[in-house]
């Protein structure tokens, strides 16, 4: 049986959840992901969590806020006028929108309050400041060939 090495490409199902159990995330309805470690496609404690482990294993792991998509930043939160939105445009508390910045990036950001003609806005990620409990199911192992420059067999 393989154990997962940096360099290696792999296939896990996961679920995601917070610490009160409510689920963020998981991949079991679906297809599982794949990726090759040490690429850092995916948060660094996932990714370490998934080092060492043997195909078929389960492991259970939790990443704190730090380490995963940060503290929650209170001047992310900003406050706008009704008018500065165009007027087609209804804002409801929970709704995501996107914002167009001056140098052409955008942000995703959460509709946290409306109050009179005022709108608060939320920038920060939704899991910023919030521990994340993973369960990894590691279902597959490929220590191809771009280590030892060897083409797999067929």
């Amino acid at each position: 049986m393989a154990q997962a090495k940096k360099g290696d490409h792999v296939k896990v199902h996961y679920k995601g959840t917070l610490e009160d159990g409510s689920e963020f995330d998981a991949s079991t309805n679906r297809e599982p992901i794949e990726f090759t470690l040490g690429d850092g496609m995916l948060l660094p404690g996932f990714e370490q969590a998934v080092e060492g482990m043997d195909e078929g294993e389960t492991r259970n792991i939790r990443i704190p806020a730090d380490e995963g998509y940060g503290p929650y930043f209170q001047d992310l939160v900003i406050e706008f006028d009704k008018g500065q939105f165009p007027p087609d445009l209804e804002p409801r508390i929970g709704e995501h929108l996107e914002l167009q910045q001056e140098d052409g990036t955008s942000t995703v950001v959460k509709i946290l309050q409306i109050s009179g003609d005022k709108v608060s806005l939320d920038a920060n990620h939704p899991l910023a400041g919030k521990d994340l409990l993973f369960e990894i199911m590691l279902l597959a192992v490929n220590t191809c060939c771009h280590d030892h420059g060897h083409t797999p067999e067929a």
